[in-house]
């Protein structure tokens, strides 16, 4: 191959390799000209707004606006964003060629508010993560109390579905309340999860007379079923009111204590 279109050859190479290079070095001294905040479900969830984020940045990162875009840590405000905020699922910063610095955040969806007999406030999200309740926004969930452990670790954004997690009760409700909101029956009838002093959980119904003593998560499915059964046909004959108590723990059978 003659010389002149080796040459030709090896131009559209050589164009391609340096013109990230060029645009890399003239975007790092590109005057950061404004920020601008996205937070996805925002219109669904209100945990962050656009103004808590900004406010969170300017404090612990300052003002980006009029630094060089190369002066700007894009790693170290995610890490705050992060850091700071466990109601994001994720945290992404970037700038765009017209010198905007742009911050993406996509909030969690919470499954479930959790007010242990210990006290706080918290929230548990799709992931299995526990976020504490921070204003005064509280979206309409169901709601789990009584002996709950919230510990260190799942204030750190460990998931409760974790290995690292080795017992705790929260795994248990997280698998029942996903059951629970996927079925239209128990989600409308079931308002509050409780666990007693043996770590039994105790559901309670939206203005009913009795509550429903499930014990251990074990075969919840098939117990909510025989009780779907004797909701269907035994309470319609004897009277929703007649009993204080319907115990679910023991294998295929359902227990009732008179009120």
């Amino acid at each position: 191959m003659k010389w002149p279109v080796r040459i030709l050859l090896m131009i559209p190479t050589i164009y391609l390799a340096g013109i990230p290079a060029y645009y890399a070095s003239t975007f790092g001294r590109k005057t950061c000209s404004a920020l601008e905040i996205t937070i996805t479900n925002s219109s669904d969830y209100h945990f962050v707004t656009q103004q808590d984020i900004r406010n969170t940045i300017l404090a612990w990162n300052g003002n980006p606006v009029g630094k060089l875009s190369k002066n700007i840590k894009l790693a170290d405000i995610e890490e705050t964003m992060n850091t700071r905020y466990r109601e994001l699922k994720t945290a992404e910063a970037y700038m765009s060629v017209d010198g905007t610095l742009h911050l993406a955040a996509d909030q969690r969806t919470p499954i479930l508010r959790i007010m242990p007999d210990e006290g706080g406030d918290y929230f548990l999200d799709t992931e299995g993560v526990v976020v504490r309740r921070r204003n005064l926004y509280t979206p309409r969930l169901h709601i789990a109390g009584g002996n709950i452990n919230i510990s260190r670790a799942m204030l750190n954004g460990v998931s409760v579905l974790d290995t690292s997690i080795k017992k705790t009760i929260l795994r248990d409700i997280y698998y029942l309340i996903g059951y629970i909101n996927s079925n239209s029956f128990w989600s409308a009838l079931i308002d509050q999860i409780y666990v007693d002093s043996n770590d039994e959980i105790i559901l309670v119904p939206r203005g009913g007379s009795h509550t429903i003593h499930l014990g251990t998560i074990d075969n919840f499915e098939e117990k909510l079923r025989n009780l779907k059964v004797f909701y269907n046909k035994v309470l319609p004959e004897v009277g929703w009111n007649k009993y204080s108590v319907i115990n679910l723990s023991f294998r295929d059978q359902i227990v009732c204590k008179r009120r």
